[in-house]
């Protein structure tokens, strides 16, 4: 189905790699294989020094990349002026009907509101702003940061076509929050990523991985405090001896936030040897190896609005013990390999892993395919 209109999306470059990059991509990608797009990329987002992944910043570590036929601006910073000129000389070129901003921080918010400006200074095209987070709680602790956003995300989203959210339960909490009408709030699934390649045969990823245990649980994604990691250790701490000497407690992810606390309790507890954490944003090459190494993949999250690692899980057909908080009620109901617990529950986290202990069941991933994903968008777009 298509609707002959020309959409820009905007989103994070890969210099700055996370989630919402690989969104971006995804998103871009499937709708071009239906319509025109564009795409302007956010290269530098923040000083790097101020960056929890700054390791990462700037290093190829994804193989996914947009289509060759897309034009794309890959190149407007956070503090350079003839950047943004150039992004309006992009905008003014394209001439999109649609822009569809990505929303995941608040330290991009004057680019987005200039590109705003930019479009009506060209062509007034409807501009939709998709939420991937409603706020973070990290920045908004931080009072400067808490000011900023709070001023230029509201000059942002007034008078806005039309918002989108993943889930039924952040359309409601940015409906209250940003006190927009709750009927321009529209939700669409958040797609799997399925782009990791095939599943690998079990014990020649963990030879890869050097894991010699029967039972590997794996923690997998940037470390941040509301991952609500320390509860996994402790429920792993809880489970019977005959299971423990043969699990392994798998933590793999770019610790962002409280690395002294992590360090320290894996170091302190009674099953560290039984502990293997590697602190790095996984190159896209690796990401199978330990999906395929894991009889279970838990996220222990304290609140979550969604989960790229969740949609990884399930794309590899891996059970999923997560916390019932959140999008995340939604985004994984259908799923059948899916273990709710209640967060900071360290019993019932501890009670659903034992329970996948001996399981080597394959589970179907739900229908929720980019091609059906980017319907939902057409749908929106031509309502608007």
């Amino acid at each position: 189905m298509a609707f002959n209109k020309s959409i820009c999306i905007v989103g994070p470059s890969k210099l700055f790699l996370s989630g919402i990059s690989y969104y971006t991509i995804r998103l871009a990608n499937t709708m071009s294989s239906k319509e025109n797009v564009s795409v302007v990329c956010f290269r530098q987002l923040l000083p790097t020094f101020l960056f929890p992944g700054k390791s990462h910043v700037g290093k190829n570590i994804s193989d996914l990349n947009f289509s060759s036929g897309i034009p794309i601006f890959d190149g407007m910073d956070y503090n350079n002026p003839l950047t943004w000129v150039r992004a309006y000389s992009f905008i003014k070129e394209q001439k999109p009907d649609v822009i569809i901003l990505q929303w995941w921080t608040s330290s991009v918010a004057h680019m987005h509101l200039l590109l705003r400006l930019f479009a009506n200074l060209i062509n007034k095209p409807k501009i939709i702003v998709e939420f991937h987070e409603v706020v973070d709680p990290f920045e908004e602790s931080i009072l400067p940061i808490r000011l900023y956003s709070k001023i230029t995300g509201k000059l942002l989203r007034k008078n806005l076509d039309a918002y989108i959210t993943h889930s039924e339960s952040d359309k409601q909490l940015v409906a209250k929050r940003y006190a927009i009408a709750p009927e321009k709030i529209h939700v669409i699934p958040h797609g799997l990523y399925d782009q990791y390649g095939e599943l690998l045969d079990t014990k020649e990823a963990r030879k890869s991985l050097l894991i010699k245990d029967e039972f590997v649980i794996l923690s997998f994604g940037l470390i941040r405090k509301y991952k609500g990691i320390p509860y996994l250790i402790r429920a792993f701490e809880q489970l019977p001896s005959g299971v423990l000497e043969n699990s392994r407690l798998l933590i793999v992810g770019e610790i962002w936030e409280d690395r002294k606390e992590l360090l320290d309790q894996i170091k302190n507890s009674p099953y560290y040897d039984r502990i293997t954490l590697v602190d790095e944003y996984v190159p896209d090459e690796k990401v199978n190896l330990y999906f395929s190494a894991a009889d279970v993949v838990v996220l222990p999250y304290l609140r979550a609005s969604q989960s790229g690692i969740a949609h990884i899980a399930m794309s590899f057909g891996k059970p999923v013990v997560v916390s019932e908080v959140g999008g995340l009620k939604e985004s994984m109901a259908k799923y059948e390999g899916t273990f709710f617990v209640p967060p900071e529950d360290v019993d019932s986290i501890g009670k659903a892993i034992l329970n996948r202990f001996g399981e080597k069941k394959h589970y179907e991933a739900p229908d929720q395919k980019w091609d059906r994903i980017i319907n939902c968008y057409t749908e929106l777009i031509q309502s608007i």
